[in-house]
């Protein structure tokens, strides 16, 4: 456990004191901010009964951040090591290949959800000026930020295979971008189907991430898109851990 906390703390320390880092959270900070003046002028125009966690996940600039992000926070993982010659170094110290995998797994996860965080500072302010009492709802806004965890276990999961796969930044970055991109499309598929009927589009209604997120930020938290996130994410690590392995078998 102390080898996982000391690799995790390096990980995230490598991550926040860079300057990808500090790009990464202001640009997810400039468009989480310019997202909810575009809601707060659209509403003055027109009311909803809809809560205004729902109306940021309907809007095309959560997915940009999201696919744009991910791969940028795990592109480096496993590459930069391996570019710089320190991943030899790394794996013949006295840690498991598992604490490696897992401890870059947390800290790109642990990123990733602080680069959210001014979400709920625009929410709060929202609710600050408006004197709405649902505008930042504590049982809703933990469910989205649910949905925003499990989503990006998924991403960040599929990211770190990617960096495990090479020793080029660019090579994990585009693996992961066109992975994010290919899920997104499948998504946009899976939403505009019809009801599920038969086990193939079951199975497609299982990546309706459109759909998952809108009953996460109305407060709704469904067990089957948990297992299913939580299900992939281990999925993931695995094929990394298998990746991270199989250095001794050359």
């Amino acid at each position: 456990m102390q080898a996982y906390l000391t690799l995790t703390r390096r990980e995230l320390g490598s991550l926040f004191l860079s300057l990808t880092g500090y790009v990464i959270l202001a640009g997810a900070l400039f468009l989480i901010g310019f997202s909810f003046v575009v809601l707060m002028v659209n509403l003055q125009q027109e009311t909803t009964p809809m809560p205004l966690t729902e109306l940021f996940y309907m809007t095309q600039l959560f997915w940009l951040i999201l696919l744009l992000a991910t791969p940028v926070i795990t592109m480096r993982l496993f590459a930069l090591e391996k570019f710089t010659g320190t991943f030899e170094t790394l794996m013949t110290s006295p840690v498991t290949d598992f604490q490696v995998v897992l401890a870059k797994f947390t800290a790109g996860l642990v990123f990733y959800m602080v680069m959210w965080l001014p979400l709920a500072g625009c929410l709060w302010v929202v609710q600050h000026y408006t004197n709405d009492p649902t505008g930042f709802d504590a049982g809703t806004l933990a469910s989205t930020f649910l949905g925003v965890f499990l989503l990006g276990g998924f991403f960040v999961s599929a990211g770190c295979c990617a960096s495990a796969l090479t020793r080029s930044q660019g090579v994990a970055l585009m693996i992961s971008l066109v992975f994010g991109i290919s899920m997104y499309l499948l998504a946009v598929l899976a939403n505009a189907h019809p009801p599920a009927t038969t086990w193939q589009t079951k199975a497609l209604a299982c990546f309706d991430f459109f759909g998952q997120m809108r009953d996460f930020s109305r407060g709704v938290v469904d067990s089957r898109p948990v297992v299913f996130f939580v299900t992939l994410s281990l999925f993931f690590l695995f094929l990394t851990l298998r990746i991270v392995e199989s250095r001794r078998w050359k």
